[in-house]
C-alpha cells in the first residue's frame, strides 16, 4: 500500500519563485499607476495643453477614465503586496475556501489569487 502524502504548502522554493514572479508584477503594476496618475495630474494642471478643444463632456469622461484604470491599479498593488505577505508567513497558495493548494498555472496567470478554480467555479 502506497502512502501518498498529501502537501498542504508549497516548499519555500516554490514560495521563492512566486515572490519572484509577484515582484516583478508589484514592480510594473506601480510604474503603471504612476503613469496614470502623471495623466491625472496632465488633466486637471493644464486641461488646455493636451486635450484642446475637447468640450466638458469628454474632458469629463477622460478624466473618469483615467481615474478608474488607476483605481484598479490600486486594487491591483493591494492585492499583490497582501500575496507577499501571504508568501512570508509560508500560506500564499492555499485555497481560503477548500484549503488545498491552488494549481501553480492558476497562480502564475493569477498571482494574487487566494481560491482555487474549483471554489471560484461554486461562487
Amino acid at each position: 500500500m502506497v502512502n501518498k502524502e498529501v502537501k498542504t504548502r508549497y516548499t519555500d522554493e516554490e514560495l521563492e519563485e512566486f515572490n519572484i514572479l509577484i515582484t516583478e508584477k508589484l514592480r510594473k503594476a506601480k510604474e503603471q499607476l504612476s503613469f496614470y496618475m502623471s495623466q491625472l495630474n496632465d488633466i486637471h494642471d493644464n486641461p488646455d495643453s493636451k486635450i484642446k478643444g475637447l468640450d466638458d463632456g469628454i474632458f469629463t469622461a477622460e478624466s473618469e477614465r483615467v481615474t478608474n484604470m488607476a483605481s484598479r491599479q490600486k486594487k491591483l498593488i493591494q492585492h499583490l503586496e497582501n500575496a507577499l505577505i501571504r508568501i512570508k508567513n509560508k500560506v500564499y497558495g492555499v485555497c481560503r475556501e477548500t484549503g488545498k493548494l491552488i494549481s501553480k498555472e492558476r497562480l502564475r496567470a493569477v498571482p494574487h489569487a487566494t481560491l482555487s478554480i474549483e471554489a471560484k467555479q461554486k461562487n
